[in-house]
């Protein structure tokens, strides 16, 4: 039984960690906007989108 409540400690805290990263990198991005905006996990050019000339159109 310890070992499950120690899992379940371990999985929310590396969640609330990632999450408290990604606010952190979004408000960096608004204070430095000279930087470009925050990547996010799945947007972008290569997921989905046809990249040319250093732009992303989204496929239709």
């Amino acid at each position: 039984m310890i070992n499950f409540l120690i899992a379940m400690g371990a999985i929310f805290s590396l969640m609330m960690g990632w999450i408290l990263i990604q606010q952190a990198a979004r408000k960096f991005a608004a204070k430095y906007p000279q930087f470009g905006p925050a990547k996010e996990e799945g947007l972008g050019c290569g997921k989905n989108c046809g990249c040319q000339g250093g732009s992303c159109d989204k496929e239709q």
